[in-house]
């Protein structure tokens, strides 16, 4: 079966090219899995992952949006996934599902009776905000009365997928809270929470011309927009149950690890660094998709050496010893299995997508700023990045979203209370990589500049 062809960097095909397939096994078995949020991530790694296996029962979905509860009951249940791999576009039939309107009371009593009865609950929501909202409907009154009413004797493994390092112990916070007092610590024993790194890119298509473009399935048959994932399945996950080790994923995918913190630094401070870098350079180029990158002189090789040597030298300092990523054959893997994915036409990652929400991306704590100050920290020279941190200043600018100086839009996304000396440091290495931006646009942006920065 012929693969799609690119034009332009956009792949183009029809239903005729799709490799069209059944997600592998059914739900046939008995393990029961609850999941909160249904997008890209829900549907593209647990729920596909789950019926892959041949072990679970049709997991029940939850969302509040009607039109997609509407759609997947009108086609009993069944989806279908776009799955990006190197070369083409699969596109996977997954089901039967149920699924339920937490915003509809019957359909509240049946989410509930579900969490109960489950061995695992997987939420994706958009972020770790939606953990509580108004109304009966919010994520924690609904977990923490689903395991009120739990009798089962092993707990529910909670699964904690909206890319924040706090995500599991912040559920299970709100949780308790909306329990009753003196039922807190026997809540507390009937639910394991556990933290996730997925670097699993992926996506909601919506708009109907990209759609053809690309030749995406749409979820259902009434619901014009597509879910797109990368065929990437290496997701790690904290520890279920640390003490016993009788608790495990049921998923094979879901690897766990002793300790999560290295590899949500390499996500962050690595992938996502790296992601934000190009795409706030590829935003003042007026490039449309990430893939556009490859076509631009010097782009790759820039984004290799600002990944390979500033990200991964200041982290394999940090963790040395953690595990092989934290070397320098294994990070350099890494990185160059990050930038060949990231630039896969077939996943169509835009531009815009990549370089959305500049405030929160240029963030003290967060990947381009967090890791200058690692750089700090560990000796290490961040010039490409601070870039990258001027370059998303320039698209903050371009969104209208700030005005006034570089130190004028940081410092109103930073904390207050943060340490005056370091805040000046950091001002000092963006000052730095202003310079270079400027003089890369002052040249045309022809070819990216080899900027050296003090450390």
């Amino acid at each position: 079966m012929p693969s799609p062809t690119c034009r332009g960097g956009t792949p183009t095909t029809s239903s005729a090219t799709w490799q069209r397939l059944r997600a592998g096994m059914a739900f046939s078995g008995g393990r029961k899995l609850v999941g909160l949020g249904f997008g890209a991530i829900q549907s593209g790694l647990f729920v596909y992952e789950a019926q892959g296996t041949g072990d679970y029962a049709p997991p029940l979905v939850v969302d509040v949006r009607a039109d997609l509860v509407a759609g997947l009951r009108a086609d009993g249940g069944q989806l279908r996934l776009n799955i990006a791999r190197a070369g083409r576009i699969d596109v996977v039939e997954v089901g039967p599902i149920e699924v339920a309107d937490s915003t509809q009371a019957p359909d509240r009593a049946r989410i509930i009776e579900a969490i109960a009865e489950a061995d695992e609950f997987a939420s994706a929501l958009p972020s770790v905000a939606f953990y509580r909202s108004e109304g009966a409907n919010s994520p924690h009154l609904l977990l923490a009365e689903g395991l009120r009413r739990r009798t089962a004797p092993e707990p529910l493994i909670v699964f904690c997928a909206e890319n924040h390092r706090s995500a599991a112990a912040l559920l299970e916070e709100a949780v308790l809270e909306a329990a009753p007092e003196d039922e807190r610590e026997a809540i507390r024993g009937r639910a394991r929470y556990v933290d996730t790194v997925i670097g699993k890119m992926s996506g909601v298509i919506t708009d109907t011309a990209e759609m053809r473009a690309l030749g995406l399935a749409s979820i259902t048959s009434a619901l014009p927009s597509a879910f797109l994932v990368e065929e990437f399945d290496r997701i790690l996950v904290s520890r279920v149950d640390p003490e016993a080790g009788l608790l495990h994923p049921g998923i094979p995918v879901l690897r766990e690890v002793d300790d999560l913190e290295p590899f949500e630094d390499a996500k962050l401070l690595g992938h996502n660094a790296t992601h934000a870098l190009g795409a706030f350079l590829g935003q003042l180029l007026g490039l449309t998709l990430f893939a556009d990158l490859r076509d631009v002189p010097g782009a790759m090789d820039f984004l290799r050496v600002a990944f390979i040597e500033e990200s991964g030298a200041a982290l394999r300092v940090r963790h040395a010893g953690a595990d092989p990523l934290f070397t320098e054959v294994g990070y350099e893997a890494f990185a160059d299995d990050l930038l060949a994915r990231m630039v896969n036409p077939h996943l169509a990652d835009t531009i815009d997508r990549a370089a959305r929400d500049p405030r929160r991306k240029l963030g003290w704590d967060d990947r381009l700023v967090g890791l200058i100050r690692l750089g700090r920290a560990e000796g290490i020279p961040m010039p490409r990045y601070a870039m990258g941190v001027a370059a998303g200043l320039d698209v903050l600018r371009r969104a209208g979203a700030g005005a006034g100086s570089d130190a004028d839009l940081l410092l109103a996304a930073w904390p207050e209370s943060l340490d005056r000396d370091e805040v000046e440091t950091v001002l000092g290495v963006v000052g730095e990589g202003r310079g270079w931006l400027e003089q890369w646009h002052a040249e045309g942006f022809e070819g990216l500049p080899e900027p050296t920065i003090a450390g």
